[in-house]
């Protein structure tokens, strides 16, 4: 029978005293922990090397499925596509606009490049803004939504190299702010390029002082070189309300991407200003005291100079994300909007909706083309209306722009007048009859096919394209009509015909998915900015939108 060694032989092994008197086995064992703690911290380091590896996959992983999510959610915010069938009609038609753009741009590059606007008759330019090429930078975003690259890429440069601010002119504030900061801004919202923004400071930082007035409510006017704010001697030294209440979102855009409150401040004050004194009707004359901040008894008016005013208060909302923080402009129009509906008459004996213009209490039976801008308006401002209210403001919409249609309708060259007046039994009449290649009608029925899907719209605007085709277009560009009754022709392409009324339409040809009216907010010069979100008393930075640009008809794609 075998014999067991004894367990304390085994013990003997750990005990010191046994390697110290055996040195080799001592020098065996430290090898022996030295492998076995290598080959342990070895494989933790591989492990901890793997659990990198795979939480970086991990993040790529989360990253791409972001990118693509945002690919599919803005892919073609200018000109992509999101799984929307594009009709080929509708494909001919916006061709067929953007070649009318390419022509109007060629004419003007070829004969008044770096001028303001151009006289296609004459083949001149001519600088009805103080030289500040109005043209060139009002249709920087429309030749970048329309993916006309080389064009753009030419527009840049002259605007990194030869745009010069510093000019002995005494501008518009409210023009420059609309045509040139708005321009610019779009174009960086757009491109991410940072000379339109720099520009677009530069330009601002010139116009701020207009603003330094004792109650806040800016002048009307001021010297690009040298400051000194006023305003025209016609208005009695009264400020205009659409030229001092239309520059909230661009200076609020150039805080938000600037970083700098500076220019936001100055136009959300005006608001505070004119809210304190807010009519029970929401209507207010067109002429302000800029000392005292009140309105002067004057004309109350959705057309010239009151306009653009009461669009301005909806769409702050929009572009700060209909956000708690901007409420009190959504309730400030709201108030504004049934103010207008005691301004609706209707005629006889078609019933043609139209808005009145008010003096005291006086209402005077005649409407403007400007204020065809309300119907898109009224249907932008839909969302934030209850089903009841939302209906009856949809079909007050669209009776309007029933009547604006007809305004083009009802003229020998199917071309609108500047205004119109209305008498009983006799329906609408021309009064001032000039056309100069105005947007309000067709940017109303950009609105209206956008948030109704009804074609219709779609054809009354390939209408109104085709009879400026017909009436406006000459060799050398586009002019307006001194008389669409007879249809002679004046000597101006006006700088927001390339703007707004050839952008209106294209887009009106083109899928939802460009230039979604959830993403972009237009300016009153058709310049879309990016809507960002903003929160009570923490404004949050602006994240922009970086483009991989492959702009074949505009398409990109973009990430975070």
């Amino acid at each position: 029978m075998a014999r067991s060694r004894s367990s304390s032989s085994w013990w003997r092994y750990l005990n010191p005293a046994y390697y110290l008197k055996r040195p080799k086995r001592l020098a065996l064992l430290l090898i022996g922990f030295v492998l076995v703690s290598l080959v342990v911290w070895d494989r933790q380091t591989i492990v901890r090397e793997h659990e990198v590896e795979i939480s970086n996959l991990l993040a790529e992983v989360n990253r791409l499925q972001n990118e693509l999510e945002e690919v599919k959610n803005i892919h073609g915010a200018v000109g992509g596509r999101k799984d929307v069938p594009d009709d080929p009609i509708d494909m001919e038609r916006r061709e067929k606009v953007k070649e009318a753009m390419l022509h109007a741009w060629t004419s003007y590059e070829k004969y008044a490049w770096g001028q303001d606007e151009l006289q296609p008759q004459s083949r001149s330019g001519v600088n009805s803004f103080g030289g500040l090429g109005a043209t060139l930078v009002d249709s920087l975003d429309t030749l970048y939504i329309m993916g006309l690259n080389e064009q753009f890429q030419r527009a840049r440069e002259w605007v990194a190299n030869s745009l010069d601010f510093n000019k002995d002119y005494d501008a518009s504030v409210f023009e420059t702010t609309i045509r040139v900061v708005g321009g610019l801004l779009s174009a960086y919202d757009l491109s991410l390029d940072k000379v339109f923004l720099e520009k677009a400071a530069d330009i601002a930082d010139r116009l701020l002082p207009a603003w330094d007035s004792p109650s806040g409510v800016p002048y009307n006017i001021i010297n690009l070189a040298h400051g000194r704010p006023h305003n025209p001697g016609w208005t009695g030294g009264d400020s205009i309300l659409a030229d001092s209440g239309t520059e909230q979102l661009e200076f609020i855009a150039l805080s938000q991407r600037t970083g700098d409150p500076k220019y936001q401040q100055k136009v959300e004050n005006v608001i505070t200003v004119l809210n304190k004194t807010f009519p029970a009707d929401g209507l207010l004359p067109i002429y302000i005291n800029p000392e005292s901040g009140t309105t002067s008894r004057a004309i109350i008016t959705f057309g010239a100079m009151g306009d653009s005013f009461y669009e301005y208060l909806l769409k702050a909302w929009v572009q700060g994300n209909k956000t708690a923080a901007v409420k009190h402009y959504r309730e400030m129009w709201e108030i504004s909007i049934k103010g207008l509906l005691s301004l609706v008459r209707r005629t006889t004996p078609s019933s043609y909706a139209y808005l009145c213009e008010k003096n005291g209490n006086f209402l005077n039976d005649k409407m403007d083309e400007l204020a065809c801008f309300v119907p898109g308006m009224l249907v932008l401002g839909l969302s934030g209306y209850g089903p009841g209210d939302s209906e009856k403001i949809l079909l007050l919409a669209e009776e309007l722009a029933w009547t604006c249609y007809n305004f083009y309708q009802s003229t020998p060259t199917k071309l609108a007048g500047e205004n119109y007046f209305f008498h009983s039994g006799q329906d609408m009449s021309v009064g001032t009859s000039w056309n100069i290649l105005r947007p309000e009608t067709v940017e109303s029925l950009f609105y209206l096919w956008r948030l109704t899907g009804n074609k219709t719209y779609q054809e009354w605007g390939w209408n109104i394209f085709q009879a400026f085709e017909k009436n406006s277009r000459v060799e050398s560009g586009y002019v307006g009509l001194k008389d669409v009754n007879t249809g002679v022709k004046d000597n101006m392409m006006q700088s927001f015909f390339l703007a707004e009324t050839l952008k209106y339409l294209y887009l009106l040809f083109s899928p939802p998915t460009v230039i979604p009216l959830d993403e972009w907010v237009f300016n009153t010069e058709a310049h879309p900015l990016r809507i960002v979100t903003r929160h009570k008393n923490s404004e949050q930075p602006y994240r922009p939108v970086i483009r991989r640009r492959a702009r074949k008809e505009g398409r990109m794609t973009d990430e975070w």
